[in-house]
């Protein structure tokens, strides 16, 4: 019988060392209402009124400022330019790729605008290159699986949700629905109305409402107890929706300014110390992913990125 040679002992294998940013500790703070903005989001079908509205709440949000309108609706927002008390300006966008999106918002962030308005968010989910296209293309990577394309669709979409959640002001979105039928036997069965996006996005938003063709609108989800189960004819978004929101955000709560944290960030004296505390300072307010352009690059990234990366080449240039 062969002999087998006797065992050896090895050592246990080493662990990469752990991302000190990403591996921080759970540390518990008490809780403020400091530095939330209103997120809000209004659905309808074409003609109920969704756009106008949208404008007047981000007007009211804005209040006095002007803001800013990413259009994915052929200009639609711009026809009521002489109908509002603010100006605003528009970025026409052409292509739907949700990290086109985010460098919008880098951009629209980059110039201060207090509030970002998309009309809509639906063409991002299924425009041309769109997330639906965007799974669409990755399926060929998988062997035509379109289910497994949603392992590069999903990080993409759930990107650009951060980063509006995250923009350094107000934010409004309109988002196209439709009926929802379904057969039932033999019958169609009208299941509601269903919004163009992923299901479930309008939970992400502070405020979500949707409107019918007669312009009348029925707040769906509120974190503001003034909206709950309520229902407007022929919204005055400026003052039904917009002040009445930014009273309750206001109310006990101080504001933040997150230049404060980027002017951190590329100060000449920062240091791989500082820079972890300020990483720890903008997750504890859940603004890591509030979008920005690169102070070098141009490039749009979010704020904890560049913390990071800004820390790390420090500490790689000092070790």
């Amino acid at each position: 019988m062969t002999q087998l040679p006797p065992p050896t002992r090895t050592g246990r294998p080493q662990t990469a060392t752990a991302d000190e940013y990403d591996d921080g500790p759970f540390t518990f703070r008490p809780a403020t209402k400091d530095g939330f903005n209103a997120t809000v989001a209004i659905q309808g079908p074409s003609g109920s009124g969704k756009t106008w509205t949208g404008l007047c709440v981000a007007s009211g949000l804005a209040e006095g400022q002007r803001f800013a309108v990413i259009d994915t609706e052929r200009g639609a927002a711009a026809l009521y330019v002489n109908d509002l008390d603010v100006a605003f300006d528009t970025l026409p966008m052409h292509r739907y790729d949700p990290r086109d999106l985010q460098k919008a918002l880098a951009a629209a962030a980059h110039a201060k605008y207090p509030v970002v308005m998309v009309d809509s968010l639906s063409h991002f989910w299924k425009g041309t290159d769109g997330t639906l296209d965007q799974v669409d293309k990755a399926k060929s990577k998988y062997g035509g699986n379109k289910f497994a394309g949603w392992k590069d669709g999903t990080p993409i979409q759930n990107d650009m949700i951060e980063a509006l959640m995250s923009y350094p002001g107000h934010v409004v979105v309109t988002m196209r629905s439709y009926v929802d039928w379904v057969l039932k036997g033999s019958q169609p069965v009208n299941k509601g109305m269903r919004v163009e996006q992923r299901r479930g996005i309008e939970f992400e938003f502070g405020v979500a409402a949707e409107m019918d063709k007669s312009n009348r609108l029925r707040f769906i989800k509120s974190r503001c107890p003034s909206f709950r189960g309520l229902q407007l004819d022929q919204p005055n978004g400026a003052c039904d929706i917009a002040k009445p929101y930014l009273d309750w955000l206001r109310d006990g709560a101080k504001e933040t300014d997150p230049t404060v944290w980027i002017d951190t960030a590329n100060a000449p004296d920062a240091t791989p110390d500082s820079l972890l505390a300020l990483y720890r300072e903008v997750e504890a307010a859940s603004a890591l992913a509030t979008p920005l352009l690169h102070p070098q690059t141009g490039k749009p990234i979010s704020l904890g990125d560049l913390i990071k990366e800004r820390g790390t080449a420090l500490k790689a240039a000092t070790s």
